[in-house]
C-alpha cells in the first residue's frame, strides 16, 4: 500500500484576530498549518486549545487538532509552500504608519525564502507597500518576486462578532505582482473561501481595503456631527435617523456613538492620508472625519457633566458608571475604544468614574490600571449616572431599570430614566 501523501504546509505569521481564523480554516481544509507569533502567551494558549480571540472558538481549535501548531520559531517557514503575513500595522505616537511588526515578519520570511513559495500579505497598509517595501526586503534573499517566488496581496475582511459573515463566505480580494502570482494566490484561497474577486494588481487591492474603512469613518463622522447639531437644535437624532432609514435607495444607515474604535476605522484611513501627504495630495475628507470622530469622547464627557448638573449633582461629587468598555458590542476587544478617552476626560473634570464590562477585567486610564466594578447590580443602583458606552447583551432592561439616570451613547431603550445623545 502506498504511503499517504504529506499535507501541504502553510505558515501564518501573526495569529490574532485575522491570522488565527485563517490558520484554523486552512488547517480544517487540508493544510498542515504553522501559526507563528512573537507573543509567547498567545502561542501557549493556541497549543492548549484555548482561543485568544473572539474570531475563533475553542471548539474550532479542537477540531483541527495537531494540524495546527503555534510557535515562536520561524524555522518552519522554509518548509511551507504558502506563507501568509497577518501582523498588526498600527500607527506610531505621531499618527504615522508603523511598519515595525511587518518589517520584522518579512525579514523572517526573507531569511527562510525558498524558490517556488507563495508569499501573501493580508495586513492593511498603504498602496505600494507590498510591491515596494515588502518586495525589496524579500529580494534581498537573491530571489526575484514574480520569477523565483510568487507575491500577492489579499486584505483581511474580518468583522469580530458578526454572526453572518465569516472568513469562508466573505468575498476575498486578491491582487498579485503578476497574473501568475494572482492566480496562484486565488487557487490557495479558493480551497476555503466561496467568492474571490481578482484585482488588476496589488495596489488596487491595497487601496480597496483602505477605502472600505475610510467610507465607514467618513459616514460615521457625518452621523456624529449630525447628532451634535440635532442636540443643539433640540431634535431627536434617533427618530430622525429612523425616518431617514425608511428610504429604500440612496442611503446606508450609520449611527452616532461615543467615537470609533478597533484597529481598522481609526487607523487605516490615516495610512492613506500619510501616503497622500508624501505625494503632496490632500485627503481632506478622511482627515476631517478623523478629527470629528476623535472629538466625540470629549463631547460625550461634556454632555455627561451637563446631565449631572441638570439632575442637581455637582460633577465633582458624582459617581459615574461606564458600562461597556470594548470598541464593539459583544466582543472582547478594547483597541482604540472610546471608553478609555471618555473615562480620562471625566476624571479630569473631577468625576468619580468606575466601569464594568463582562468581557474586559481591566482598563488602563491615564497610565493607571482600573479594575472593573465587581458587583454591577449594586454599582448601577448606586451611581448618580450610568453611561451605556457599549450596549452589550448582558445589559438588559432589568439591570438598567435599577439606575437613577441612564445616558445612552448608542440607540436608547424605552426606559423612563434614560436620555441619549
Amino acid at each position: 500500500m502506498a504511503e499517504p501523501r504529506p499535507l501541504p504546509q502553510l505558515a501564518v505569521l501573526g495569529i490574532g484576530y485575522v491570522g488565527l481564523p485563517l490558520a484554523v480554516t486552512a488547517a480544517a481544509t487540508g493544510y498542515r498549518t504553522w501559526g507563528v507569533d512573537t507573543d509567547i502567551r498567545v502561542v501557549a494558549q493556541v497549543n492548549d486549545g484555548i482561543s485568544p480571540v473572539d474570531t475563533v472558538g475553542d471548539g474550532e481549535l479542537a477540531v483541527v487538532g495537531d494540524r495546527l501548531t503555534a510557535t515562536t520559531d520561524p524555522g518552519c517557514l522554509s518548509q511551507c509552500s504558502v506563507i501568509v503575513i497577518c501582523v498588526p500595522t498600527p500607527l506610531d505616537t505621531a499618527g504615522r504608519p508603523d511598519l515595525t511588526a511587518l518589517t520584522q515578519a518579512v525579514t523572517s520570511v526573507r531569511d527562510a525564502l525558498q524558490p517556488g513559495q507563495l508569499i501573501i500579505l493580508e495586513s492593511t497598509t498603504y498602496p505600494g507597500t507590498t510591491d515596494g517595501h515588502v518586495r525589496r526586503l524579500l529580494e534581498e534573499s537573491g530571489l526575484r518576486a514574480g520569477a523565483d517566488f510568487n507575491l500577492a496581496y489579499s486584505p483581511e475582511r474580518v468583522d469580530p462578532g458578526n454572526p453572518v459573515y465569516r472568513l469562508g463566505n466573505t468575498p476575498k480580494l486578491v491582487g498579485g505582482l503578476t497574473p501568475a502570482c494572482r492566480d496562484r494566490a486565488s487557487a490557495f484561497y479558493s480551497r476555503f473561501i466561496q467568492h474571490l474577486h481578482p484585482t488588476p494588481g496589488i495596489r488596487e487591492a491595497e487601496a480597496a481595503k483602505i477605502f472600505e474603512n475610510t467610507y465607514r469613518q467618513v459616514n460615521i463622522a457625518l452621523t456624529n456631527e449630525f447628532a451634535r447639531l440635532c442636540h443643539a437644535f433640540d431634535i431627536d437624532v434617533w427618530e430622525t435617523l429612523r425616518a431617514v432609514e425608511t428610504k429604500p435607495f440612496g442611503f446606508s444607515g450609520f449611527h452616532p456613538s461615543a467615537g470609533v474604535g478597533g484597529h481598522c476605522i481609526p487607523v487605516d484611513p490615516l495610512y492613506l492620508v500619510h501616503r497622500a501627504r508624501e505625494l503632496g495630495l490632500p485627503f481632506r475628507m478622511a482627515e476631517a472625519a478623523q478629527s470629528v470622530n476623535a472629538a466625540m469622547p470629549a463631547w460625550v464627557a461634556e454632555r455627561v457633566v451637563a446631565q449631572l448638573t441638570a439632575d442637581g449633582t455637582p460633577p465633582h461629587d458624582a459617581r459615574v458608571l461606564l458600562l461597556g468598555a470594548t470598541y464593539k458590542r459583544d466582543v472582547a476587544d478594547t483597541r482604540n475604544a472610546p471608553c478609555v478617552e471618555l473615562a480620562s476626560r471625566l476624571r479630569i473634570m473631577g468625576t468619580d468614574v468606575a466601569f464594568h464590562d463582562p468581557y474586559i477585567p481591566t482598563l488602563v486610564v491615564n497610565g493607571t490600571t482600573v479594575h472593573r466594578t465587581p458587583a454591577v447590580d449594586e454599582a448601577v443602583s448606586l451611581a448618580d449616572l450610568v453611561v451605556v458606552v457599549q450596549h452589550h447583551k448582558e445589559y438588559g432592561d432589568d439591570l438598567l431599570g435599577r439606575a437613577r439616570r441612564i445616558f445612552y451613547t448608542s440607540e436608547p431603550a424605552a426606559l423612563p430614566n434614560g436620555v441619549s445623545l
